[in-house]
């Protein structure tokens, strides 16, 4: 991630030129291009922040970068005692993701020179309160752009077909998909509790299992988990090294529940698709996410023992909550009635979006307030 940042604003000069070419009417821009909306400024052209992860967690970032007087976050969902995050000491094995360089200015300034309105990857129905208090905060206008999740139709992976074939040899809903995304490789302590968690819920499931790129010794897989595992678990679970077709698998009526690090792109995918989320957050904002997973009756969270490290009887006990007990319906009913909710209203929140730009573009000049947000 800090290369990526280092190489986005190594490109500024460039940019600069190439903006100044195109002279475009509208300019949208991300949290890499801090610098970006000052040099649209000097050309007389808007500039947008789409902001591409979790309102909530950006209002808990404003709420404590502008709160002078010490008030209290004014959701106390997110003051969740469960220990969600992982210690330094339990993530300090090879394979770890790095942390982004110091964003106390990036993000500040993106935020603020954002003509008139920022645009946000979520829906209302969602985080509609918490559009509204950043709103408050920022002195901006939240406008959400749906879920803008691509349709599964365009995934293709060389083992889709395998792996869809398992998926319809087992029962509706009896399935959980686990996968930490593409920024996080599991430590040894972590991968052999999930391991461990997976075998003892008895559930069927697809792990999709990533080791560090460009490791020299990268394990083989058998190697990677607990001695005699494929064995044991048989027919029952499926070992996808790297990358898997996640929204093809998500969408797949066999899937009951979603192990997920909460990373914003796996969490609206998994509530368009229904299913419910077991937390695991790992690193940067997905622990804020995992509480609001859980505040809004989404999905339930994994609690980590005193170290940090995730415990496999927590494992077990979030996974069987979420696709075989009773106790579970109220989740599974509340992740289809979101799912619902995004194909009834996929459309409107995009037309909003198009409208707020007509209205920019006819003010017919640069609009940048609260530059020191």
């Amino acid at each position: 991630m800090n290369t990526l940042v280092k190489a986005v604003d190594m490109s500024r000069d460039g940019f600069a030129t190439t903006l100044k070419t195109l002279d475009p009417d509208l300019f949208i821009y991300d949290l890499f291009q801090p610098w970006a909306p000052t040099l649209a400024s000097s050309l007389n052209i808007p500039a947008i922040l789409f902001y591409t992860a979790s309102v909530a967690a950006a209002s808990f970032t404003f709420h404590g970068l502008k709160n002078l007087k010490r008030e209290e976050f004014p959701f106390p969902e997110f003051y969740i005692n469960d220990c969600f995050m992982p210690t330094k000491s339990s993530r300090n094995e090879s394979g770890r993701t790095p942390p982004v360089s110091s964003s106390k200015e990036r993000i500040p300034q993106c935020f603020g020179h954002s003509s008139d309105i920022i645009l946000v990857k979520s829906f209302r129905e969602l985080e509609g309160k918490y559009m509204g208090y950043l709103s408050i905060l920022l002195n901006k206008k939240i406008v959400p752009t749906g879920p803008l999740v691509r349709d599964a139709s365009e995934e293709h992976h060389e083992n889709e077909k395998e792996i869809l074939e398992w998926l319809t040899k087992k029962r509706k809903a009896s399935t959980v998909f686990v996968s930490f995304g593409s920024e996080h490789c599991l430590s040894n302590k972590e991968r052999e509790a999930i391991a461990e968690g997976l075998e003892l819920s008895e559930v069927n499931f697809i792990w999709a299992l990533r080791f560090p790129v460009g490791e020299k010794d990268k394990p083989k897989l058998e190697e990677a988990l607990p001695e005699g595992y494929l064995e044991r678990i048989g027919e029952r679970g499926l070992m996808v090294e790297d990358w898997a077709p996640q929204a093809k698998i998500l969408q797949h009526s066999s899937i009951g529940g979603f192990v997920s690090h909460c990373g914003w792109n796996s969490v609206i995918e998994s509530l368009k698709f229904g299913v419910p989320i077991i937390a695991m957050p790992m690193c940067f904002d997905q622990p804020l996410n995992a509480r609001l997973v859980q505040a809004v009756g989404v999905g339930v969270g994994v609690k980590r023992g005193k170290d940090g490290s995730p415990e496999r009887e927590e494992i077990v006990r979030a996974i069987k909550q979420v696709v075989g007990e009773k106790d579970g319906e109220n989740i599974r009913n509340k992740a289809r009635e979101m799912s619902n909710y995004i194909k009834i209203k996929r459309d409107e929140e995009v037309d909003e979006v198009v409208q707020e730009f007509i209205q920019i573009l006819h003010k017919g000049g640069l609009k940048i307030h609260n530059q020191n947000v």
